[in-house]
């Protein structure tokens, strides 16, 4: 059984259709691709799958069991935590402070709680400890994208939504987070669902991928099954697959 299943998954805003009838699953363990151009409908699909948007029709379940009735605030209870394609943090609050808010739903008031301690590791892994104490603001835009995963890590997710993590990264840094994101899912024991523009990335670090192109899925597979899928290269890749 998938953790993750969508299926026929439509959202609408007001006549314009964002997403139509979309299907899609991730297998535990897995990391898996979501791919197509600007305007696709991949970042609506997170905001579905978190609920910040209510579908218009089809079914979300995780783990067996329905998203649909889960409020949005509860979805992290739930084991799915995410990043954004546009950096969301409290930019006067510390680094550290910005990741305990992430850690919110597994704490109870007035229950003592290592949960600053656990905050700290998970900086610490991420490569921030020396930044916990500075204010978000001023820091650099690759910096926040690491601020805003120690936060959805330190939720304990069991699914990882990362939404464009390679942005603001240089070549070096990108060709490493691959390398990372898979330490990352073996570490954590996490599956991961990732959007990102990077297809170099992509094809290297994902197992499994799926395409979007004006809100429909118009192919899943392999990446070396995606990379050669005409349909793809026509309305994504735009060049003609090496040959081997």
């Amino acid at each position: 059984m998938a953790l993750l299943s969508v299926r026929n998954v439509t959202r609408r805003f007001g006549g314009i259709v964002a997403i139509d009838d979309v299907s899609l699953e991730v297998e535990k363990g897995q990391i898996v691709g979501l791919i197509g151009p600007n305007g696709a409908g991949k970042t609506t699909l997170f905001n579905v799958i978190t609920r910040l948007y209510r579908p218009d029709a089809g079914t979300l379940d995780f783990d067996g069991k329905s998203l649909l009735h889960t409020p949005p605030q509860r979805i992290v209870r739930r084991g799915i935590a995410r990043t954004f394609q546009n950096v969301e943090l409290f930019r006067t609050m510390t680094v550290l402070d910005n990741v305990l808010v992430g850690a919110h739903t597994r704490t109870r008031p007035f229950r003592p709680s290592n949960v600053e301690a656990r905050a700290r590791e998970v900086l610490e892994y991420v490569g921030l400890a020396d930044v916990a104490g500075r204010p978000a603001a001023g820091l650099p835009f690759g910096t926040l994208k690491r601020v805003e995963l120690a936060r959805a890590l330190v939720a304990e997710p069991r699914l990882l939504l990362l939404d464009e993590p390679a942005g603001g990264l240089n070549h070096e840094e990108v060709s490493a987070l691959g390398t990372f994101i898979r330490k990352l899912r073996d570490d954590f024991e996490l599956t991961v669902l990732l959007v990102e523009h990077h297809m170099g990335l992509v094809m290297s670090t994902a197992e499994r991928i799926h395409v979007l192109d004006f809100g429909r899925k118009i192919a899943e597979g392999t990446p070396d099954e995606v990379q050669r899928n005409p349909i793809v290269i026509e309305a994504y890749l735009g060049a003609e697959p090496t040959a081997a």
